[in-house]
């Protein structure tokens, strides 16, 4: 009698088994992200106003549970914080915008003027050989993308569309703010409450530590933004440059974009000095702004944020980079202190981090 035994089946190694489950969840992973993306730039025209609304309102809050401590209800401290608000703007803009006015046209000519210098340094002067028409092109590429994520196009369609989104948005930020401030603690309780029980008191933790992140880095950023643009502004000034005005509003709005508005306003500044002032005023300036942005990098910044800011640089580029592709300029603004929330709530799972967090939030 003949047995013939069968062939034993095939089956793939347990290595090659996990490494197929590892790329089926990371693929998994990819379109669940790059849905939620797209989903989320489909509703900029509602994000965007909610997430300012709630910068603002962060901002004001401070005034409004001032005025509550007073005996102020609610409606009353959220309309008169509010309308302070717009009226110190109002009358902050109508101080600034006149010499504003006067020297902000120039700014665009003079940096064009900065870099066509520097180009011609580079193609004459460099000990690389370098091209004049590759340099131009790299010029061209790189205001293409800069007006493409400033304004979502080039055409005059898009620009009045985006003029009338941002009107619009402006308008639910403000009402939105109207609303958080007035009945925010109503808010907080019908939140809580959609919470699990036994998840409460974590999510109070989450929100809290959230909510003082959020206010460490608006403070931060202010803070910042005024010693850099004071000491920018200053130095253009001494130097003998023009457009300080200028240069030092835009140093300061670019400390509420970290590391990225830092670069580009110091080189706004030291291409401002080339032009008006010379040669050595401008490496006097480019000297004062690596030495300020130390400063704050390494000493400033981390007594004034914190524990509110941790993030490593590449989250920040990642976080910058990620906004500008969602939502233009506004979210290369809002993304860093989005990221620093969120990563300040997640943190404050653990109660003993949360404690920690919240001694840094007065």
């Amino acid at each position: 009698m003949v047995v013939v035994s069968e062939a034993p089946s095939w089956r793939p190694p347990d290595r090659l088994l996990r490494w197929a489950a590892i790329s089926l969840c990371a693929l998994a992973i990819a379109g669940a992200a790059v849905a939620g993306a797209l989903l989320l730039a489909r509703l900029r025209l509602v994000l965007v106003p909610v997430v300012v609304a709630t910068f603002l309102t962060r901002a004001l809050a401070v005034p409004a549970d001032a005025l509550g401590r007073r005996g102020w209800p609610a409606r009353r401290r959220a309309s008169v914080v509010l309308l302070g608000f717009l009226a110190v703007l109002a009358a902050i803009t109508w101080i600034v915008a006149p010499p504003l006015a006067a020297e902000v046209d120039d700014l665009g000519p003079t940096l064009q003027d900065g870099i066509d210098q520097v180009e011609d340094w580079l193609v004459r002067d460099a000990p690389i050989d370098l091209d004049r028409q590759q340099l131009q092109d790299l010029e061209d590429r790189a205001v293409d993308q800069l007006r493409s994520a400033a304004a979502g196009g080039g055409g005059i369609v898009e620009r009045a569309q985006v003029a009338l989104e941002t009107v619009a948005g402006l308008v639910l930020a403000l009402l939105l703010t109207l609303f958080a401030l007035k009945d925010g603690e109503q808010l907080q309780r019908w939140a809580l409450h959609r919470v699990p029980r036994h998840r409460r008191d974590e999510a109070t933790r989450m929100a809290a530590a959230g909510w003082a992140a959020l206010g460490g880095y608006l403070r931060g950023a202010a803070l910042l933004g005024v010693v850099e643009a004071v000491i920018i502004g200053g130095t253009l000034a001494v130097v003998g440059s023009s457009l300080v005005l200028p240069v030092a509003l835009l140093t300061f709005v670019g400390a509420f974009l970290p590391i990225v508005g830092a670069t580009l306003a110091g080189a706004a500044a030291v291409l401002t000095a080339l032009v008006t002032a010379g040669t050595a005023e401008a490496g006097i300036v480019l000297v004062v702004a690596v030495l300020v942005q130390q400063f704050d990098n390494d000493l400033l910044a981390p007594w004034i944020y914190g524990r509110t800011l941790q993030l490593h640089p590449a989250v920040i580029l990642l976080s910058i980079t990620t906004g500008t592709a969602l939502f233009g300029f506004a979210g290369a603004v809002l993304a860093v202190p989005v990221v620093a929330a969120v990563v300040g709530a997640v943190g404050a799972r653990d109660p003993e981090g949360a404690e920690a967090l919240s001694a840094d939030d007065p």
